[in-house]
């Protein structure tokens, strides 16, 4: 079976920052592999495109330029924060400031986006809402491990279940 649309597919893949011999970002072992739902529109288009007719199987070897995936880094999108904004039920969330921190917040339109604590100086707080691979060229090696049809419920809910995908 081919991977197409409306397909589940399962993958072993190691990315690694810009090229073969880049450093291993991550590794996803064939007892883990990646399970998705093709064509639901939650990957890089061009990710996809690059598994397009494979089979069980089958393996992969290709470059998404840092354009192509998540854009370059923008440094607007590092900003200084008051403080403030960090309060949860009137209280600080200290563990929140920390250098690294991965932090939930929301755009102006209410959608939700994740920012990097950079740095915490006396009454702001530097977080740098760029995605953590912008500006990154990014090569993937791997294996597909499964090809099936979807259910009629992940069709529904737009995303596979089961061992790798999401469980309800």
């Amino acid at each position: 079976m081919k991977i197409e649309k409306n397909k589940v597919v399962s993958i072993t893949y190691t990315l690694r920052e810009g090229n073969a011999e880049g450093p291993v970002v991550e590794q996803v072992p064939t007892a883990e592999p990646f399970t998705f739902l093709y064509g639901a529109g939650s990957l890089l288009p061009l990710f996809e495109e690059n598994l397009s007719n494979l089979e069980k199987g089958g393996g992969f070897q290709f470059q998404i330029t840092s354009d192509e995936g998540y854009g370059e880094r923008n440094e607007d999108a590092v900003v200084d924060l008051a403080k403030s904004v960090f309060e949860i039920d009137g209280k600080v969330a200290e563990e929140l400031m920390q250098p690294g921190a991965i932090v939930p917040m929301r755009d102006e339109q209410g959608n939700p986006l994740n920012g990097t604590v950079i740095e915490v100086v006396e009454e702001t707080v530097k977080v740098d809402f760029n995605h953590p691979m912008a500006g990154i060229d990014l090569h993937f090696t791997g294996e597909v491990i499964e090809v099936r049809e979807a259910t009629a419920e992940e069709l529904d809910h737009g995303h596979a279940h089961g061992p790798g995908g999401h469980q309800h």
